[in-house]
């Protein structure tokens, strides 16, 4: 039976493929921003956003355009393309992107400062094929021409190795339990590709389907949907940099999180009471552990895993006073977090009041659809539905006003979201990838209305193109706590930034399993001060906490999270870049030396941000590591040492760090250790500059502001100091620029490390008077200076 429906699925296919080849060219007519043109079997509505994103609509015949974007938020500039016809081939050119359709045979190509970038092989054809279930299914599919050497990114979260180009990817947000160093579907899928040719193409349509990456070798790309709009945006650059950044002009941008998200979260599978919770944050002051979040995982509702998800209040048996809790973490400079879900079971106590208000999916009849999952027999929110999102936001409030400062949204996928249930806006199946999406848009426009002065919090494990812009922090699913599970965190982390999501992270530790080994869990840390969320994480039966472990291990973990706060100043600097540019935190080597296709499927040494070049230890018992050096030179952030660059070099490690270095050249603004961001102060910071005879000039800037008011740097509320160095034959120069906003940091005594002199100084000052240079050993030398509105100018005599 099989065999027979695989000689039918061909068939069809072969029918559908052939017609394509078919189609053929009837008119075309002139649009404000772009063209429309009419073919056989339909038509296609092309236009422009800007010079480096054109958008490509086909409607099949009979079938009505619709025009709603769950990603998009870009507004189509008009005047943007000029059309012209010669020798049969229609043209419509921007400055960047030109959209050549061929009238016979019929093709469509886009190009980029003539540059041929893609063009549609097929384009829209429909095909059936047979899953291995032995359940047939429609997918109407839109393909494309591939160069023969071109590495393919995108397609979400995953584990397949960075260059995706040779697998089919499902588009349906599952969860992946345990995953280690292959991981195919998780909970994150997005239609997005991303070419090292320096291209994107977003399919943009929410139905579930596929993305085809040239798996049957053919240099086909395939975009296959059960539904929906046939809809997708070439997006161009002139870099990866520039690519990201027009990416996220079409999608948004990520707004600033507050700056307590930056640094250590207390989180494991979970506080079972509040003496536990209170016990646990007590510890961290007293053993002196920076944190700045407790993160409550399911018990906070009910005593038990099963039968009480959608309870979503506290458990007062358990946590008999959680405001006094609250407002006690808080005066320790504790943030409260806690997870939600959106099933609502039926043995919960909101079932009744759910069912009442109508705020549940339904069946086909109009009822509340339930179904079995692992917590019990359910009916899930539909965050589509007007009223439901009011309900459902009007428990986040009360649970704000309790003294909640972060939501976490947990099963998002949704976990299990059978095709038979009905949404306000579509069958399960049309929808299942946009519902944490649309989860996230409704407490971020909630947080907008009724918190207007708060920079929300929104932890979740699944979304969409464009999720970004409601300030959602991902992470990466329940990752095996085992080595294997720790190699594949950077390639997910580096994919998810370079398709929007900046703030992509792990459970660090690992979650799943019980494996307790501490040179594991400590390699897990040494990666996550260079990684977005610091966020320890882990089923109780081995403890995520530093705080809990040995004391040794306690006293290794505690020298790694404090790294992770003097980094403040450098990690919300990189914030500040994604939030202005999109530009992701973790950067892929590829970035940097794009022509170098040796580099295109490289993970396991990544940049973070501009100047720290990140090689994590992800072997037990490792002695050494093979490092990528980019072109330039590079400094041991550790022991100073100088590489330099463009080759691969094996460098030893060191129990207490991962292998980091430093380019020649960089500012690095650190800070000093601090209990939690409450007390943090950006009066008095240290500017590590790595002095580079080769760097003649460098430049970088600091960004500052109070890390709480929504939107700072639209309201210009912030204070941007930029510092530039040059060099001569006997004297480093540097100029300190301070253009405060409507906000400013008073008394500022910022102390400079020179690093990387052979000597040291015979003199320096500071305007033209004479300073103090104190040295520091190691080829370190410091000097302290006063920093005021205005220029200030460092010259350091050699």
């Amino acid at each position: 039976m099989k065999y027979l429906f695989s000689i039918i699925a061909v068939f069809l296919f072969t029918i559908s493929a052939t017609a394509q080849n078919a189609r053929t060219f009837k008119s075309f007519k002139k649009t404000p921003n772009g063209l429309e043109i009419s073919v056989s079997d339909g038509k296609y509505i092309i236009h422009f956003y800007n010079e480096s994103i054109v958008e490509t609509t086909f409607l099949p015949t009979g079938e009505a355009f619709n025009p709603e974007s769950h990603a998009v938020v870009l507004t189509p500039q008009n005047k943007i393309g000029k059309s012209a016809e010669k020798n049969g081939t229609i043209t419509l050119t921007s400055t960047g992107i030109t959209v050549s359709i061929k009238k016979s045979p019929f093709n469509i190509s886009y190009a980029y400062k003539n540059k041929l970038l893609l063009s549609e092989k097929n384009g829209y054809a429909k095909k059936t094929e047979t899953g291995n279930d032995g359940k047939t299914q429609q997918l109407e599919t839109l393909n494309f021409n591939l160069d023969k050497d071109e590495a393919l990114y995108g397609g979400g979260a995953r584990v397949l190795g960075m260059n995706r180009r040779g697998n089919r990817l499902q588009l349906y947000n599952r969860a992946s339990y345990g995953y280690e160093t292959r991981a195919d579907l998780m909970n994150f899928t997005m239609p997005l590709v991303l070419s090292s040719k320096i291209y994107a193409v977003h399919f943009d349509n929410p139905a579930i389907g596929y993305l085809d990456l040239d798996s049957k070798k053919d240099n086909t790309l395939a975009y296959e949907t059960i539904s929906g709009r046939k809809t997708y945006q070439v997006i161009a650059g002139d870099s990866w940099a520039k690519l990201i950044e027009n990416y996220t002009s079409l999608t948004g941008r990520q707004p600033l999180p507050p700056r307590w998200a930056l640094g250590n979260f207390a989180s494991r599978f979970g506080y079972r009471d509040q003496e536990m919770a209170d016990k646990t944050a007590q510890h961290f002051i007293d053993d002196k552990i920076p944190v700045d979040a407790m993160i409550f995982d399911l018990y906070w509702f009910g005593k038990t895993i099963k039968g009480t998800m959608g309870n979503l209040e506290f458990d007062r048996e358990n946590f008999p006073n959680p405001e006094k809790m609250m407002a006690g973490l808080k005066e320790k400079g504790i943030k409260t977090i806690l997870i939600t879900e959106p099933f609502i079971l039926t043995t919960s106590s909101k079932w009744q009041e759910a069912v009442d208000k109508k705020v549940l999916a339904t069946d086909v009849s109009g009822k509340p659809f339930t179904y079995d999952f692992y917590f019990g027999n359910t009916g899930l929110v539909d965050v589509f539905k007007p009223e439901a999102r009011n309900w459902f936001w009007s428990i986040y409030k009360g649970l704000a006003n309790q003294g909640a400062d972060g939501v976490w949204g947990d099963l998002g996928e949704p976990e299990v979201f059978p095709s038979a249930a009905f949404t306000a806006k579509g069958k399960a199946d049309e929808v299942h990838n946009i519902y944490g999406h649309n989860w996230a848009k409704m407490v971020f426009e909630g947080y907008q209305k009724d918190f207007p002065n708060q920079r929300p919090f929104i932890l979740m494990r699944s979304g969409y193109s464009g999720s970004q812009r409601y300030g959602m922090i991902p992470w990466s699913g329940d990752v095996s706590r085992s080595w294997g599970g720790l190699s594949g965190q950077m390639e997910i982390s580096l994919e998810m930034g370079m398709q929007g999501m900046g703030y992509m992270h792990s459970d660090l530790g690992g979650f799943a399993g019980d494996y307790n080994d501490n040179e594991l869990y400590l390699r897990w840390l040494q990666y996550g001060v260079f990684q977005p969320i610091f966020r320890p994480h882990a089923q109780e039966n081995v403890a995520s906490e530093a705080i809990y472990k040995d004391i040794l291990t306690k006293e290794k973990a505690k020298k790694i999270i404090e790294l992770r706060y003097r980094l403040l100043p450098y990690n919300y600097n990189l914030a500040f870049a994604n939030h202005k540019t999109g530009l992701p935190l973790m950067r892929p080597l590829f970035f940097e030396e794009p022509a170098n296709k040796n580099l295109s499927a490289v993970s396991q040494t990544y940049l973070w941000g501009n100047d720290f070049l990140v090689t994590p230890i992800i072997k037990a018992g490792a002695t050494e590591t093979s490092v990528f050096f980019p072109k330039g030179n590079w400094f041991d952030f550790f022991t100073g040492e100088k590489h330099s660059g463009e080759k691969n070099i094996t460098v030893k490690t060191a129990e207490d760090h991962i292998p980091v270095f430093v380019r020649g050249g960089a500012f690095i603004p650190m800070s000093k250790v601090v209990q939690n961001t409450e007390v943090y102060s950006q009066s008095d910071l240290e500017i590590q500059y790595y002095y580079d005879a080769d760097v003649k000039t460098s430049t970088s800037e600091l960004y500052l502001d109070d890390g709480k008011t929504p939107d700072a740097y639209e309201k210009k509320q912030y204070e941007m100091i930029a510092f530039r160095s040059s060099l001569d034959a006997d004297a480093i120069t540097i100029n300190v620029n301070d253009n405060p906003g409507l906000y400013s940091v008073r008394d500022k005594k910022y102390t400079f490390f020179i690093h990387g002199l052979d000597k040291k100084p015979a003199s320096a000052s500071v305007n033209n008077a004479k300073t103090t240079v104190t040295e520091m050993g190691r080829n370190i030398y410091a000097i302290t200076v006063d920093i005021t509105v205005g220029e200030t100018q460092i010259k350091i005599e050699l």
